[in-house]
């Protein structure tokens, strides 16, 4: 990587916390990262499984009920895009944070760089990966892994997408987090939007590691963390109980409240 393996960097393993808490848990390391404290790069499960909203994505996109009849939790992210059905096994998440400063200010170029360990981690799992080389129209524009096509952050494998990326900038850090298909679960990725959707368009659209390499969760869970933590020479880490008394108090304020998740309105 770039002089960033000079700076000091934890690695977070893989940590099975809800919706809420897992994009409060960015928030924090965005801030910890821009006070002078270390870098982070963490994989995560979202457990239970959640539905993360685009943060512009209207509420009305989202099957409420489906949610509820499959205890399927949802929350708003601060990236945009549309929404994500994260599945407590078929969906493996990654953060990157780090200060604003010490990465390209121009938007190309911080994905190229933050996307490094992305790739790097599918080269392991055996997974032939790369950026889209040319953009496709949506097929379905609430749904994330149906939008069209970004080279800019879409990653795929055998011409479908296998990874969706985004980046935000918070207190003077860029946070990037995004998503790798483990194994989807085709249904539930439809369900908890408001469509009737046919399911061969979504599996015309994605794959995912166990489609394409037949290799366990845990073997690609290894991949990304190794990936991440020699990109970032990074020290094995952990979250401070001040960070986790932050966090819990984002998702009070903001990331497990009504007013965040159906109305996009900030705390006061």
């Amino acid at each position: 990587m770039s002089n960033l393996a000079d700076r000091g960097w934890r690695l977070i393993r893989e940590e099975s916390r809800p919706g809420p808490t897992q994009m409060a848990l960015d928030e924090v390391a965005a801030e910890t990262a821009a006070q002078g404290g270390p870098r982070t790069v963490r994989v995560y499960r979202w457990e239970p499984s959640t539905l993360s909203l685009g943060y512009r994505q209207p509420p009305e996109t989202v099957d409420w009920g489906f949610c509820a009849d499959h205890s399927i939790d949802v929350t708003r992210r601060p990236t945009g895009g549309g929404g994500i059905y994260h599945d407590a096994v078929g969906d493996i998440s990654y953060t990157i944070a780090a200060p604003a400063d010490e990465v390209p200010g121009e938007l190309l170029a911080c994905y190229e760089l933050l996307c490094e360990p992305v790739l790097s981690a599918f080269e392991r799992m055996g997974v032939d990966a790369a950026f889209a080389d040319e953009e496709r129209s949506a097929i379905h524009q609430p749904a994330c892994y149906l939008r069209a096509i970004d080279p800019a952050h879409d990653i795929l494998a055998g011409g479908r997408k296998i990874s969706g990326n985004a980046q935000y900038r918070q207190r003077d850090a860029v946070v990037q987090h995004g998503s790798l298909s483990y194994a989807p679960r085709v249904e539930r990725h439809l369900g908890v939007f408001d469509t009737d959707l046919d399911a061969d368009r979504f599996r015309d659209r994605v794959t995912s590691v166990r489609e394409q390499t037949g290799i366990e969760r845990e073997t690609a869970v290894a991949a990304l963390e190794g990936a991440l933590g020699e990109w970032a020479d990074a020290s094995e880490g952990e979250w401070t109980d001040a960070e986790l008394e932050r966090a819990a108090d984002l998702v009070d304020q903001k990331y497990g409240t009504d007013r965040w998740v159906r109305e996009r309105e900030e705390p006061v």
